[in-house]
């Protein structure tokens, strides 16, 4: 393409975006209320490059409320922006600026905005901030990423499509795209990148995950913290990404390849390589609010081009509905913002070829436009409903900022569920909180009495001890409390209740005795949540013992306190090693992925229950007594699991008491003896043995269980 004056021709309204035609490239942009829309094209990506501004004839160029042209002769690399102007009032909600150059909702891709200056693009001076001067005549167009056409049909996908495992068949890995290889000791020839994570992929294989679900990797700004680490004086960035700017647009700097379409390409590549292994992509995708921010936030995008449309205002049009906590909330339910949502999904499986998503603060979803909850949202309903999506993962985080908690209720149909009453009950238990044997029990049967009642399934309970947000495991068992001063916010940041213990010591210690009750503790938490009813989540790192030093709220830090330390696998390679075959002992018996709740019935006439309660002294407990002593009998029949085959029998036992346990075992079923598979109080490898190497009972009828512990028995052969 040679830059100068450019044909302007009527174009087509549909698709939205910036797509690639015979002959040149179609732009369309919605905006109801603008009275004039341009278009700006670059020559380069220069601060200083040459651009045409070719503003667009409402009477040939616009179509309902979509603006559009065709450019002949541009393609593939095109540079370009917007322009909308029309009222600027305020107090009506109405906040166009002319002066403010915009990017389009439907890029597909950004030039690298790490030097984005947000100072030209706020609503307000930095000398009078707190004043409501949203509209400046600073020109922020050679401060803003430029938006690049891309050609979606250039890549090779070699017949590759998403894997979409079952959900209960599935184990997933939260990680971050950077953080996963930043650290120089990663190894990896691309550190912090796409790239840097297929060269992870032998280790992903031998963990036996077999999802990744990436923290935001929609194009967002990380400069767009002002706060400093009190402790060295380094700027603090938004590390995790949940501030979306470009929500079509994957991540320019966690691309190695900086050339124009290079993050798409090493987007597509990334998930190419990674279906070849067998692991999916779930992306962590936050349609509840913008980088936008409040009314003295900046103006780049959609307030941009239709404030009243893209987003929830108060009652004085001025300021702006919070539930979000990040000072605006996305209008989800308008019908322009539920299609606008719906082509990016879409996108992202069809042209991305990603597996699933899990919806920050999904909640807001479900809101009206006066932000009330609704008991049928048609956004919820269209991402469950929509065809090209009826295998892809959807995930809610059912709740949001603004007071609604919707764990168990989550409406739309067939939404699984980040399970934060599962997180607390076994932290709680194991924590050794009286009275928590009951809850455990319901949490490790798949949380029947949050899901039954609207006939989902235990796999519709995302299981997880630990997320990006909170403690690492290796901290819950380290800390009392949060240490988040190097956040710049005097310790205030970040929650107080994280149901955590520290063993006696603040942080890390040298004693041994200690840090192999912290040890146990780890393994008791990883096979609780492998043997547990529903779909595991393990936060990526804490298979070794990663640390983020007691930081509950590493949002800011893109340093050593979030990247992955991979001196951790050889340094604690037994507790690696644990989690690895703990992971792999799930998905050998489908007893512990069976499709339906346990009914605590007979279904294949050997009169034995699908799963039987027990105290220590082998009766049925009594679940208002503050005991801390449980197990588990589970039949493993074919007619009980629901499967094709029959598994194992397993006898489970839990105790978190502070003293050994002398546990009265069940009657093996006739023919076959209890072996002992793991046991969380033996020193490695005896804490979990491979199949075939089970040890059968020195003794029967009675286990003695180490305080602080857990013992899984399986059924096998008497030969």
């Amino acid at each position: 393409m040679s830059f100068g004056k450019f044909g302007v021709e009527v174009g087509k309204a549909l698709p939205l975006g910036s797509t690639i035609t015979d002959r040149g490239v179609n732009f369309a942009v919605f905006s109801r209320h603008a009275t004039a829309v341009s278009l700006l094209l670059f020559e380069n990506t220069r601060p200083d490059s040459s651009y045409e501004e070719i503003r667009l004839n409402p009477e040939k160029n616009k179509t309902g409320d979509i603006w559009h042209c065709h450019i002949p002769g541009t393609g593939a690399g095109t540079f370009y922006l917007y322009r909308a102007d029309g009222p600027y009032v305020p107090e009506k909600g109405s906040r166009f600026n002319y002066h403010k150059a915009l990017i389009d909702p439907y890029a597909k891709e950004l030039t690298d905005p790490g030097g984005w200056d947000f100072s030209l693009c706020t609503g307000y001076d930095p000398e009078e901030a707190g004043r409501d001067l949203s509209f400046s005549y600073k020109n922020n167009l050679f401060d803003l990423p430029r938006c690049v056409v891309i050609d979606d049909n250039d890549f090779d996908w070699q017949e590759d499509t998403p894997v979409n495992y079952p959900l209960r068949f599935s184990v997933l890995y939260e990680t971050h795209v950077r953080g996963l290889t930043k650290n120089p000791n990663s190894a990896v020839q691309h550190p912090g990148t796409y790239r840097g994570v297929t060269e992870k992929i032998p280790y992903f294989k031998e963990l036996g995950i077999t999802s990744l679900e990436f923290l935001p990797i929609q194009e967002f700004n990380e400069q767009e913290q002002r706060k400093i680490n009190p402790k060295n004086g380094s700027l603090l960035v938004n590390y995790w990404g949940y501030s979306t700017v470009a929500f079509f647009a994957p991540k320019k700097s966690y691309a190695s390849d900086n050339s124009p379409g290079g993050a798409v390409r090493e987007f597509k590549e990334m998930v190419r390589t990674l279906h070849q292994a067998g692991l999916e992509v779930i992306l962590d995708i936050v349609f509840n609010h913008t980088a936008e921010g409040n009314e003295l936030g900046p103006t780049f995008s959609f307030r941009g081009f239709d404030n009243t449309v893209y987003y929830m205002l108060d009652e004085n049009s001025r300021y702006y509905k919070n539930y979000s906590g990040c000072g605006n909330t996305v209008n989800c339910n308008h019908p322009v913002v539920r299609s606008f949502i719906m082509d990016c999904l879409r996108y992202w499986v069809v042209e991305m070829h990603v597996d699933g998503f899990r919806f920050d603060l999904g909640s807001i979803l479900g809101r009206d436009q006066q932000g009330r909850l609704m008991e049928n949202p048609p956004m919820l309903e269209m991402i469950a409903q929509e065809p090209a999506m009826s295998h892809t993962k959807i995930i809610a985080e059912a709740w949001d900022a603004g007071g609604a908690y919707q764990v168990g209720w989550f409406p739309g149909g067939r939404w699984a569920e980040w399970n934060d009453r599962y997180r607390d009950d076994v932290r709680r238990y194991w924590r050794t909180d009286p009275g928590e044997t009951r809850h455990l029990a319901t949490r490790l049967s798949g949380s029947s009495d949050l899901y039954l009642r609207d006939g989902r399934k235990p796999f519709h309970s995302i299981n997880f001890i630990t997320s990006h947000d909170g403690f690492t495991l290796k901290d819950m068992v380290s800390y009392n409390g949060k240490h988040n001063s190097d956040n710049g916010e005097d310790n205030r940041d970040g929650n107080d209740s994280n149901n955590s213990f520290n063993y006696g010591h603040e942080g890390p210690s040298a004693d041994p005795v200690l840090e192999t009750i912290r040890e146990r503790q780890l393994k008791n938490f990883f096979t609780t949540l492998m043997v547990s009813l529903g779909t595991p989540m393990i936060l990526g790192g804490d298979e070794t013992g990663r640390t983020q030093q007691g930081n509950n709220n590493a949002y800011c830090q893109d340093n050593e306190i979030s990247w992955y330390d991979w001196s951790l696998v050889k340094k604690n390679a037994g507790l690696f090693r644990f989690v690895k075959e703990i992971i792999a002992f799930r998905l050998r018996h489908h007893g512990f992925m069976r499709p339906e709740f346990y009914t605590g019935r007979d279904g294949n006439y050997n009169a034995i229950p699908d799963i039987s309660w027990y105290n220590e002294e082998g009766e049925a407990p009594t679940w208002d007594k503050p005991g801390y002593c449980l197990a588990l009998r589970m039949d493993g029949s074919k007619a009980d699991i629901l499967a094709d085959r029959d598994d194992n029998d397993f006898f489970i036992m839990f105790n978190a008491a502070l003293d050994p346990a002398n546990f009265k075992i069940a009657e093996a079923p006739e023919g076959k003896i209890w072996v002992r598979a793991v046991d969380t109080g033996l020193p490695s490898p005896e804490d979990i043995l491979e199949p075939g190497h089970e040890k059968r009972l020195k003794q029967t009828g009675v286990y003695r269980l180490m305080a602080r512990s857990m013992a899984i028995l399986i059924s096998k052969d008497d030969t």
